[in-house]
């Protein structure tokens, strides 16, 4: 495989970068943080508008039918500005529903590409791994429909969603289906990123299914969110990377630039390292999606997770301690940085669960 974008996903690349560049700076996100709403409304439309939303969406609902690598180039831009609109799982659930939904759920998506609505995926239960077999259940209704009964946790932007797409079991192997948010009932959970993530309890909620019920839906899905996970991340350390570079340029201690000081420039080469090494194996785990070769692609992406819990959290430490006091404080933008990748290392389950999924699948 080759490691450089080609043409369409060098320009979609320069496409997030120039519009979040102008669109979302530190003084947009703090006014947003102050503003208590759930997201950054306007700029949700904007990424909308640039076709952002619908890069990966099918054309049948206005999109151009992109996949996981270019879904990996945006969210990888949108986390190098942690900006606070529902991306991440949104683009997930879309594109599970894409691929395996009615030509009716397909279509429906224009609203989504369009901004107009948000999508969201239950992609973890307590206690449970990301990617594990659920243990919520499905089962066909007497209307014949069906209806879930389970837990899951940590669904960001739920109650601001028009669907959530919910894994479950069935009597024939693991589905994908619509619940509506009414549906369940959603109690909302602290997250460190500060965005609204909200715990479902569903009780034969009634759901609309996404495919056939064999686990091919969700197997799809449960790579498609460790893509977007891991390249968020690589985002988030590239912009705390960025933003660490230019202070220890420009800070003087002793009459010298911290960045003169080799202990500070092995320090800060350490996180270029780790950047790098994440995104070697992000690129070559959502390439290996879009190929086809899911096998591969899950090794991949279980190097990536693991680098983002152990040495991209290091990094993010690394630059915290290399601006000193001010790096913890929460009026200077590095504080996102962290809490953003913190929060990407809880939902991947931490170092250990990331080494027992590396030494089950070599």
């Amino acid at each position: 495989m080759r490691f450089t974008l080609d043409e369409t996903q060098a320009e979609l690349k320069e496409l997030a970068a120039g519009l979040l560049g102008r669109e979302a700076g530190h003084e947009r996100l703090a006014e947003h943080d102050r503003s208590g709403s759930a997201y950054d409304a306007a700029l949700w439309k904007a990424v909308a508008r640039a076709g952002l939303i619908g890069a990966c969406l099918p054309e049948e609902a206005g999109g151009a039918g992109l996949g996981a690598v270019e879904m990996a180039v945006i969210l990888r831009e949108a986390g190098a500005r942690v900006i606070p609109v529902p991306l991440q799982d949104g683009l997930v659930a879309a594109m599970a529903i894409g691929r395996y939904g009615s030509p009716e759920q397909r279509s429906a998506l224009s609203r989504l590409a369009e901004g107009e609505i948000v999508l969201t995926a239950a992609l973890l239960e307590p206690g449970r791994e990301l990617g594990a077999t659920p243990l919520t259940t499905a089962r066909p209704s007497e209307d014949g429909g069906w209806v879930l009964s389970g837990r899951k946790t940590m669904v960001t932007y739920a109650a601001e969603s028009d669907a959530i797409l919910v894994p479950a079991r069935t009597a024939h192997g693991v589905g994908l289906f619509l619940v509506k948010p009414e549906a369940a009932a959603v109690q909302a959970v602290p997250v460190s990123t500060g965005e609204p993530a909200s715990a479902l309890t569903l009780d034969d909620a009634p759901g609309e299914i996404v495919g056939e019920p064999d686990g091919t839906a969700f197997g799809t899905l449960r790579l498609l969110s460790l893509v977007a996970i891991t390249a968020s991340a690589s985002g988030v350390l590239a912009g705390a990377l960025e933003l660490t570079t230019e202070y220890i340029r420009t800070r003087k201690q002793f009459g010298r630039a911290l960045a003169e000081f080799q202990a500070v420039t092995v320090q800060i080469a350490d996180v270029y390292i780790a950047g790098r090494a994440l995104d070697v194996a992000v690129w070559s785990g959502a390439w290996r999606v879009d190929a086809g070769l899911d096998d591969e692609a899950e090794l991949d992406l279980a190097v990536a997770a693991h680098t983002v819990a152990d040495a991209a959290l290091v990094g993010l430490y690394t630059c915290q301690h290399l601006h000193g006091g001010i790096g913890l404080d929460v009026t200077y933008p590095l504080h996102r940085y962290f809490a953003w990748g913190k929060h990407r290392a809880h939902l991947l389950g931490g170092v250990e669960a990331r080494l027992d999924t590396i030494g089950a699948l070599v």
